[in-house]
């Protein structure tokens, strides 16, 4: 079975679990856990550096998931796509949440802040993408791109903060992930 295959039958799953969800089917949550639970929890641990904040993160996705799934539309893109975005964003809002990160010592949130600066690696990258169609896409872009998005969509830096970190105009950023973004869009399509 090709990897493709494999790919379209792991998203094909994941959205009949969505739709569970949205049917109040509690084997829909279970499910996604099932399939995608231990990478979830990668990328959550990715952003925070936290194993309590990550599991934290994600149990709350998942309430969201929950929650949100009956807007979970097919033109929304992939449930995959969508799930992971709630994730991130979750993440993020913790990251944001100054109240968890005041009970660390000085020296540890410091840590943890060089920490998140080593999320995105710029080798073996392709562990993030997963198998399937994004991987290969990821993989046509040229590497500067590539970064970016990453950057932006994975480690969750603002446009001004990657251009910071890549030693580049706040332009020539924003233009390399829009690019970036388009030429993903039209090769995943």
């Amino acid at each position: 079975m090709s990897d493709e295959h494999n790919a379209q039958d792991h998203n094909d799953r994941l959205r009949r679990a969505v739709a569970d969800c949205a049917a109040g089917r509690a084997h829909g949550i279970a499910t996604i856990l099932d399939i995608e639970g231990r990478q979830l929890l990668g990328v959550a641990y990715r952003i925070l550096r936290r194993q309590d904040l990550a599991e934290e993160a994600l149990q709350d996705a998942m309430v969201q998931v929950w929650r949100k799934a009956g807007t979970q539309g097919a033109g929304s893109g992939s449930a995959r796509g969508w799930i992971y975005a709630i994730l991130r964003n979750r993440c993020l809002n913790i990251l944001r949440d100054g109240k968890r990160l005041s009970i660390l010592a000085p020296a540890d949130l410091a840590m943890m802040q060089e920490a998140r600066q080593e999320i995105v690696p710029t080798e073996d990258w392709e562990i993030l993408a997963g198998r399937g169609k994004l991987r290969d896409c990821m993989g046509g872009l040229d590497g500067q791109s590539r970064q970016v998005i990453l950057l932006a969509y994975v480690a969750g830096f603002s446009h001004g903060e990657i251009a910071a970190r890549q030693n580049m105009p706040l332009g020539t950023a924003k233009s390399l992930i829009r690019r970036g973004l388009s030429a993903l869009k039209e090769c995943l399509s």
